[in-house]
């Protein structure tokens, strides 16, 4: 295989651990579309110059088990932990209306309705109903509901989001009101 660099990579999964002694890594998944780790298929490890093949995957418990061409041993696993699965972005899947991907996310000014900056976008927590936005700002850490109500506008070329506090949601800020 050929090396390059990986140009525009996507995030879709990263190494958590190892399982047995024959080169599966517990993988904490993080796409929605398990396509990406079908048997074939071509994924890059973070800091690795070309992609490698998946040999196999299956589900156990909450992580996916992966195994990858080549790295076929506890020794040469054990490094890579923590690192992160790739695949280029021009072969992520489309999204719909008003879905976005982590990273596009990340980094983003978030203001209110009423112009009240409240920080920027640090990370999206993945809970079962809904993803929760982790703001850091003025008013310290900010946990942000990722709902209809809340989220106005989302503006990527701007990198700025527009929301609607419910009451409550930031307490120091009702007093101001």
């Amino acid at each position: 295989m050929s090396e390059r660099k990986l140009q525009t990579p996507l995030a879709v999964g990263q190494i958590v651990g190892i399982h047995g002694l024959r080169g599966e890594m517990k993988v904490n998944v993080l796409t929605d579309f398990d396509e990406r780790f079908a048997p074939d298929s071509l994924l890059w490890v973070e800091g690795e110059t070309s992609p490698r093949m998946v040999v196999s995957a299956r589900w156990h418990k909450r992580f996916l088990l992966l195994h990858l061409a080549g790295l076929d041993s506890r020794t040469v696993l054990e490094p890579l932990r923590q690192r992160y699965l790739f695949i280029e972005r021009s072969q992520a899947a489309p999204l719909g209306t008003d879905e976005y991907y982590e990273d596009e996310l990340v980094g983003l000014q978030v203001r209110t309705e009423a112009g009240q900056v409240l920080g920027v976008l640090t990370e999206v927590l993945w809970t079962g109903a809904n993803e929760v936005y982790v703001l850091q700002g003025d008013w310290g850490e900010v946990l942000l509901p990722a709902i209809a109500e809340v989220v106005q506008n989302v503006d990527l070329q701007h990198k700025q989001m527009v929301v609607r506090l419910l009451p409550g949601l930031i307490p120091a800020l009702d007093a101001e009101s």
